[in-house]
């Protein structure tokens, strides 16, 4: 009972969970604002009520300014629909926790940047429309930003779709995998070949946001990451492949670990680089021959966003 307590503690303070609080915080305050500034300017087209009178002639450089912009009620319609009840449609469905939320809550956020970008045109500089243009920047990089996390939260890799693993007993498939993305390469590897399976894990903290910083920390400094003990029989395998991300331009801290301990063991190795740039990253490759005492066979690059691969050359039996 108190595990399941933890699961679903854990659930509600994901990455992509807090992004989208944010994100109906967002939508809720730009639509609520939107709505209460329409409210006023149909109460008191003139705009006295608001102080907002003398903006009256500034508005005469727009088209149809003699129909429409005479007073504030055609303002005030826009300014309802294309910021309040957008935002508000935007948390409405945020709330009942549909994916189209998301979108539209950064598409939102884009939306007031592009409001506020017309009062930079026609208006003298002021606090109102530069503060609300950093709102809508705000909205949209909170957007953006649950839609990211979100899909690599979806992400899954199942055992079960790999059922030739562990057919070759003298091929191994080793990996180390912070977000799940190189664990699907290695097992489609192994699937491939029957090979067995081996991950590295890291005594450090490497999931999360926390865990994204202290690996960045480490990728910066080309450090090693302290890792398990490894427990692998050496003798048993003719051929070793190696996949593993690609941090900061160069080898993953756990990786660089490994090679370091596995230096003189592995007879034959095929390399695996997941990144997410298009780069072949040949210094990655050099630096784990280095590491292991080894000329690899073949090294695959595999680019890899949100979940999308694409391989640039398939690895070599």
């Amino acid at each position: 009972m108190k595990s399941d307590k933890n699961q679903m503690q854990k659930e509600k303070c994901t990455r992509s969970q807090i992004a989208k609080r944010w994100l109906v915080f967002w939508t809720l305050f730009i639509g609520v604002g939107a709505v209460a500034g329409a409210a006023m300017m149909f109460y008191d087209p003139t705009g006295k009520a608001m102080g907002m009178d003398a903006m009256l002639p500034y508005f005469q450089v727009l088209p149809f300014a003699e129909v429409l912009f005479q007073n504030y009620v055609f303002s005030g319609f826009a300014l309802l629909i294309v910021n309040g009840l957008t935002n508000l449609t935007a948390a409405v469905l945020l709330l009942r926790k549909k994916k189209s939320g998301v979108v539209l809550g950064g598409v939102f956020g884009i939306t007031l940047m592009l409001w506020i970008c017309i009062q930079f045109v026609i208006f003298p500089t002021n606090f109102m429309s530069t503060i609300y243009f950093i709102f809508g920047f705000c909205q949209a990089i909170t957007g953006y930003m649950a839609w990211v996390f979100g899909r690599q939260e979806a992400f899954r890799v199942d055992i079960a779709d790999y059922p030739n693993i562990g057919t070759n007993g003298k091929h191994l498939v080793v990996f180390f995998s912070r977000m799940g993305y190189v664990k699907k390469q290695a097992y489609e590897i192994a699937n491939r070949f029957g090979a067995d399976v081996y991950e590295i894990k890291a005594t450090e903290r490497t999931q999360g946001t926390l865990g994204f910083w202290w690996c960045g920390r480490f990728a910066m400094h080309r450090w090693a990451m302290p890792i398990a003990p490894l427990a692998i029989d050496w003798s048993a395998y003719d051929r070793v492949t190696v996949c593993t991300p690609v941090w900061a331009f160069s080898l993953a801290a756990p990786v660089r670990e490994f090679c370091k301990q596995a230096v003189g063991k592995i007879k034959a190795a095929d390399y695996v680089l997941v990144h997410y740039t298009k780069g072949k990253y040949a210094s990655v490759a050099q630096e784990m021959d280095r590491l292991l005492g080894i000329t690899h066979n073949s090294c695959v690059n595999v680019r890899c966003r949100q979940g999308e691969f694409s391989i640039c050359k398939q690895i070599e039996k």
